[in-house]
């Protein structure tokens, strides 16, 4: 066998390769499931394989082209916590994504302005106490005023929000997860999500396809819609991951 084989073989059986065969697997399996069941059941083989995950996460910061790579297409959200990308794929069409809620005073605020999403995802919480979110319905009766806004739908700049009227919106509904939950999305949900506390949070989401060319953001009458997201630098990836594999670390010694 030639060197340059030995390498790929041994490369092919790195735990990162083994887990996004895994998850690829399970989302072109070809049974009766819809996409979304796929992405439940992708996001469950991430609860039971954490171990692999938590490997792949350190071969991750331990290569310098793959951590520069992932703080390229990852960000921090304006109200302080990392969306990180770290797994692209084109058949089957998904993303692996890591949300990171850094220890704080106080609890996160996280995504405080009711959305949809272009895509339907499955996320597992993977350390912290978990998610609290409020589900939201527009309504022409009750509820409170919101300016509603078009989240893609500028050609030029995909990243604007277009205004789109003003309209109501209610509750619907207030759906926790805890800890070790898997929790799944469609397109049609309009929601708020943050961490029950301030503790260290992180949730692994496994993304579909985009399903609609457009969402919708809603801000509060006198709220800004300027709200932009800010550069995750290769320091930062290799800290919050660090951070994290030393939580779950410890989770594991318990």
């Amino acid at each position: 066998m030639s060197t340059t084989l030995s390498f790929v073989v041994a490369a092919d059986r790195t735990a990162g390769h083994a887990f996004r065969r895994l998850i690829a697997e399970t989302l072109r399996d070809n049974d009766s499931r819809p996409g979304l069941g796929r992405l439940e059941a992708a996001a469950g083989q991430v609860r039971a394989a954490r171990r692999e995950l938590a490997a792949w996460l350190r071969e991750l910061i331990a290569d310098q082209a793959a951590v520069a790579e992932i703080a390229k297409r990852s960000y921090w959200h304006p109200n302080g916590f990392a969306k990180i990308v770290l797994h692209t794929s084109v058949d089957p069409e998904f993303r692996i994504r890591l949300h990171v809620w850094p220890r704080s005073e106080t609890p996160s605020r996280g995504e405080s302005n009711p959305h949809s999403h272009r895509w339907e995802f499955a996320s597992y919480v993977l350390t912290g106490t978990g998610m609290h979110m409020v589900d939201f319905a527009e309504t022409t009766e009750g509820g409170r005023p919101y300016q509603r806004y078009r989240y893609g739908s500028d050609p030029a700049n995909p990243a604007a929000l277009a205004a789109d009227g003003e309209v109501r919106l209610r509750r619907r509904g207030v759906p926790h997860v805890q800890s070790g939950d898997v929790y799944t999305c469609d397109t049609s949900i309009v929601h708020t999500v943050r961490p029950i506390d301030a503790g260290l949070t992180a949730t692994v989401v496994v993304q579909g396809p985009r399903r609609t060319p457009t969402t919708v953001v809603y801000c509060e009458p006198g709220e800004s819609d300027d709200q932009p997201n800010f550069g995750l630098t290769d320091a930062d990836f290799v800290e919050l991951v660090t951070e994290l594999l030393s939580t779950l670390d410890s989770e594991v010694a318990l």
